[in-house]
């Protein structure tokens, strides 16, 4: 992320700052061999080439405790051999950083594995504790590498084109990536030329290093879901840094569910990115009436377009995993459920192929790569009138009091004669809530004490009540598109009856909740003021 004045400020103000360990900052690309070939022999690239490059062989082997200790602290441990050359190489997973990894390398006389050569009390646990004998081989990758270094955008970065293939045991998968690695300068320009590629070659974002790759070979393990991390924001940060950090946080949640729903891990992969992807549409929308930056609409309309795709992927998970079992579980087991279930199946599969073929688009990777280099550079400050350049330098507490102040309102405003609201006026205060809900977590970390717990609890229970009725009105959308199916038979008929009944049972119920848990909403008192 930009090293902006607030960083500036707090390293001023440390005494004693602590010593960084070293870091690597690198933007990794998927593409095909023909790409890779494509891009190699590029005019963009020779254009900015300081040198011819050179090509090498990289052989390395991973190593870990049998109970994969060190994978499971972020860890990743090789010795890599170039020629007659050996490097031994720890990396690990910086915080907050989306291209960022901590890394220590030191040469190898002899090749073999000598952890005492690390800086062991620097890295601390669990590396500290271990010796070389407690690891043992799990994983291999063989590359050939091509390497030129670039000046572009006043940066100078390192570009390897890797093919080859990592191996576990008798399994092997290809490699074909190129790697981007900043070598001085901002990390902007790794997204910029991200960006030119995509004018040569068609390119996919990549999220997993090799390492996670390979064990994810060797372990038979796919990528996991990421819910979003804390915000990390202080009471002396201005509005600027509080939306550098509000828009890292969401693109950091984003690219971290791009490798499951890209492995098709299962349905939380899919939950998790349209999360980030509401966390962000809702972050735009609150954040454009205060700084109505131009640069914010394009990357509203991708997220919206990627989220629109994702949208009946996750309405067909939850009816299948959770919807269906829940009824069955509530005694409709007879109810002919099981048929329903395999009926939805197909419709399942057919929306996961629209996610891959999103996904894989290169406009997608463009989405991604803009959105990145929006971050780095803070595009939002770019063509702002003075005024909206004063709201810039506000303290973050101002900000957030104000934006949380005007989202309150709108919502209430969305309630008003709650008892009398048709069912699309309901529909629109609930997402008036969640765009609440999601701002209210955005800024917490600038609150202290109960207030703001207590206010989000009334919040979150007044959403999960009106959730149940945009369930149902879901359920049954779900249900016209089986009914229109080949030849719909009895059974199928019957059991989407009694999913109507039971679901039509349950919003009746929660609506008599309804009123009470608006009362409740209304009557709390904003943590903000």
């Amino acid at each position: 992320m930009p090293r902006d004045e607030v960083a500036q400020t707090e390293q001023a103000a440390s005494s004693e700052p602590q010593k960084q360990p070293p870091r690597e900052i690198e933007l990794k690309l998927a593409a095909s061999p023909e790409a890779l070939e494509a891009l190699r022999g590029a005019e963009l690239i020779a254009r900015h080439a300081r040198n011819q490059g050179v090509t090498r062989r990289l052989d390395a082997i991973y190593y870990d405790t049998p109970d994969r200790l060190l994978d499971r602290n972020g860890l990743s441990l090789r010795v890599r051999r170039s020629g007659k050359r050996h490097v031994q190489t720890l990396k690990r997973s910086a915080s907050g950083d989306p291209l960022a990894r901590d890394e220590w390398e030191v040469a190898l006389p002899d090749g073999a594995l000598d952890l005492s050569l690390l800086p062991l009390a620097e890295i601390g646990e669990p590396l500290a504790s271990l010796s070389a004998g407690q690891l043992a081989p799990v994983f291999a990758t063989r590359i050939r590498r091509r390497v030129r270094r670039l000046d572009y955008a006043g940066a100078l970065i390192e570009i390897a084109f890797d093919d080859g293939t990592i191996e576990a045991g008798e399994n092997s998968v290809p490699v074909n990536e190129i790697e981007l690695e900043l070598k001085d300068g901002e990390a902007a320009a790794l997204y910029e030329l991200g960006l030119a590629m995509l004018d040569v070659a068609p390119l996919q974002v990549a999220t997993q290093s090799k390492s996670a790759r390979g064990y994810g070979l060797a372990f038979s393990r796919l990528p996991r879901a990421v819910k979003a991390k804390p915000i990390e924001l202080a009471a002396h940060d201005n509005a600027d840094a509080a939306i550098a950090a509000i828009l890292g946080n969401t693109y950091q949640q984003l690219l971290g569910n791009l490798a499951p729903v890209t492995a098709q891990s299962g349905p939380e992969g899919v939950h998790q990115m349209r999360v980030s992807l509401r966390r962000l549409r809702s972050a735009l929308s609150v954040l454009k009436r205060e700084v109505a930056s131009p640069a914010f609409e394009p990357i509203g309309r991708e997220a919206k377009r990627l989220g629109h795709v994702l949208g009946p992927a996750r309405n067909w998970d939850v009816f299948i995993t959770q919807t269906v079992p829940e009824i069955e579980a509530d005694g409709l087991s007879g109810a002919g459920l099981p048929a329903l279930r395999k009926a939805a199946e197909p419709f399942q599969a057919r929306s996961y192929e629209a996610v891959q073929e999103r996904v894989a688009n290169p406009q997608t990777s463009r989405f991604l790569l803009s959105f990145g280099a929006l971050i780095e550079r803070r595009g939002w400050r770019s063509g702002l009138p003075s005024e909206a350049m004063a709201v810039l330098a506000e303290s973050a507490d101002d900000f957030a009091g104000r934006v949380l102040a005007h989202t309150h309102r709108k919502a209430l405003k969305r309630g008003r004669g709650f008892g009398h609201l048709h069912p699309e006026a309901r529909h629109q205060l609930r997402l008036a809530l969640k765009k609440l809900r999601y701002t209210a977590e955005f800024f917490l970390p600038l609150y202290e004490g109960s207030a703001a717990r207590k206010y989000l609890g009334r919040l979150s229970r007044l959403q999960e009540a009106l959730g149940l009725a945009n369930d149902a009105a879901t359920t049954q959308h779900l249900l016209a598109e089986l009914r229109g199916g080949k030849a719909p038979g009895a059974e199928l008929h019957f059991a989407a009856g009694a999913i109507h009944g039971w679901q039509s049972r349950h919003t009746i119920e929660s609506g008599r909740k309804l009123k009470k848990r608006w009362r409740r909403f209304e009557a709390a008192n904003p943590f903000w003021s």
